[in-house]
């Protein structure tokens, strides 16, 4: 045993620690939430004999009145008390930043449980599968739990199972190898053709400074990246500051106005600190223009904005500007010098942009948009948080209904009626400072292909790029039921109903390793299939482990 100190050690007594946000704004508004699932996941563990002490103190101070972690540093010093072999819990009801707790838990011996409740309120499962694909990552072991009621049977067996053992069984009968997978012989062919032609001209990857609010999972280590023949262009977030300074008035004002003309609207108002004015408007145009200019300096074929937190002091957010950025159909912008000046760049295709400058999704991306061209689709994706799930309420589907839902990145011909569809409203306070609106929408039906790259050491401890894929549609839902829903998560965003083909709710949790899933449409199931199959098998050849998931 450690010093008298020491957290935890004791029999039957496990150690729960919370990581949270940065920002003070987030921790304080979404504590009581955090609170609720704390004194559950007590009463949980009561039932089977054990005691739940905390790591770290429930109010941190009289300036940050929550229990979070908050920090590495404060991190650091709550591991510093806890008993390495102590079985931990880490509990979460919000988003949270990993990197607080990742050291501790890198060098944690006992075992470890992933616990959040089942909410789309302050995206806790949202921060708990962030935290678990960045343990994934780290080549940490884990279990991961979850419930909408911790007194059910279920859950407490589960919990039993990991109280008793260390660990948890979930079914993963959805996953299959890609090589025990039949495939189209034609899409197969397609698939190791594109990923040659990647290989023969290497694919440049524009990284807007790294590593987003503690998302260890989202970085790719540049020699993995290297083996897809893709490397970064790093540039730093104040160079596209300054580009912003170049665009005038004139041009940005334009930006808006050619939206307008679609049909999109701009919910205003003249309060910078709540509502979404003028001028966080002008300066988010302004910031589209910048970054479609850098990205053809530097030759950039995809794109990711970090935003959060290195800009969110100094400008209104670049959700707008992602959702654009995203779409094929979008507000020219010219070349402002050079031998090409006044040409439209990128005229008549996306600039392929990763939301939260997450390069998993940026890479995803990219494959998306050859394949998607190669077949002569619509290349037009973007990724979404896997915010949360509940069966729909108006009777018009008995499947369980996943709420896909992401600030920004969705391109305005995803939604229904695309710019007429789509309405900016000011981004959520507690987490947007500076303003600033979104593209938000409802996400139009059709057949859709998920997939999510991830980074996981192998047996021998050597990292590896993974890549699961599967299909699910966007259904339509009555208003008010999806009012219910954007209710029950952030209303400012877009939101796309989501029915998993062969996959449970269950079954999703148990294996997604990140708080991030691509999307791509595809006019039908057939080409829907097609696609995915000749995108696995690009994924494949370029050395990826990939696993098709559910599809009946």
């Amino acid at each position: 045993m450690a010093a008298s100190t020491t957290v935890g050690g004791g029999k039957k007594q496990v150690v729960l620690i919370a990581s949270g946000d940065q920002r003070r704004s987030a921790n304080v508004v979404c504590w009581p939430a955090q609170k609720a699932l704390e004194d559950d996941a007590r009463r949980a563990f009561a039932r089977l004999g054990w005691e739940v002490v905390r790591g770290s103190t429930e109010r941190q101070s009289d300036l940050e009145p929550h229990g979070f972690v908050n920090s590495q540093a404060y991190g650091r010093e709550v591991f510093a008390k806890i008993d390495r072999d102590a079985p931990l819990v880490v509990a979460e009801a919000v988003w949270q930043y990993s990197q607080h707790v990742l050291a501790g838990l890198c060098n944690h011996r006992g075992p470890i449980l992933l616990l959040a409740n089942w909410s789309g309120q302050w995206p806790g499962l949202v921060g708990v599968l962030n935290l678990r694909g960045s343990l994934t990552k780290a080549g940490v072991k884990y279990s991961l739990l979850w419930g909408e009621d911790f007194a059910a049977a279920s859950f407490e067996a589960k919990l039993r199972e990991w109280c008793e053992t260390g660990k948890i069984t979930h079914d993963m009968s959805h996953v299959k190898q890609f090589s025990s997978v039949k495939l189209d012989a034609d899409a197969k062919k397609e698939g190791e053709r594109l990923a040659q032609e990647l290989r023969e001209r290497p694919a440049i990857m524009g990284v807007f400074d790294e590593g987003c609010m503690g998302m260890y999972n989202a970085i790719i280590p540049d020699r993995l990246l290297h083996t897809c023949n893709v490397f970064k262009e790093r540039q730093s977030q104040s160079g596209l500051l300054a580009a912003m300074r170049e665009v005038s008035d004139t041009e940005a004002d334009a930006g808006r106005v050619w939206c307008e003309a679609k049909g999109m609207k701009f919910k205003t108002g003249r309060d910078e600190k709540t509502e979404l004015t003028d001028r966080q408007i002008r300066e988010q145009f302004k910031m589209y223009i910048a970054v479609v200019r850098l990205a053809d300096r530097w030759g950039m074929d995809c794109v990711g904005i970090q935003y959060q937190l290195g800009l969110t002091d100094m400008c209104p957010a670049s959700d707008l500007v992602e959702g654009l950025l995203n779409c094929t159909e979008r507000p020219p912008v010219k070349a402002a010098d050079g031998l090409r000046a006044g040409q439209v760049l990128f005229d008549g295709r996306p600039v392929t942009h990763f939301n939260e400058v997450d390069e998993c999704a940026g890479l995803d991306g990219l494959i998306t948009e050859r394949v998607w061209r190669s077949m002569g689709l619509a290349t037009d994706n973007t990724l979404h948080d896997l915010r949360w799930s509940d069966k729909d309420r108006s009777g018009t589907t008995s499947e369980e209904v996943w709420v896909l839902e992401i600030s920004g990145a969705v391109p305005p011909s995803h939604l229904v009626g695309g710019y007429a569809g789509a309405v900016s409203e000011r981004q959520p306070p507690m987490y947007f400072a500076q303003g600033g609106g979104g593209i938000k929408g409802v996400s139009k039906q059709g057949e859709v292909v998920w997939s999510r790259i991830f980074v996981e050491p192998d047996e021998g401890g050597v990292e590896r790029l993974h890549m699961d894929i599967g299909l699910c549609e966007a259904i339509t839902l009555p208003e008010a039921e999806t009012q219910r829903r954007w209710d029950s998560t952030t209303p400012q965003w877009p939101i796309m109903h989501a029915v998993m083909r062969g996959v449970t709710r269950d079954q999703m949790m148990a294996r997604h390793q990140s708080n991030h899933i691509q999307v791509v449409y595809a006019p039908d199931r057939a080409t829907a299939i097609r696609g995915m199959q000749t995108k696995a098998a690009m994924a494949a050849g370029l050395g990826m482990k990939v696993c098709v998931c559910g599809v009946e």
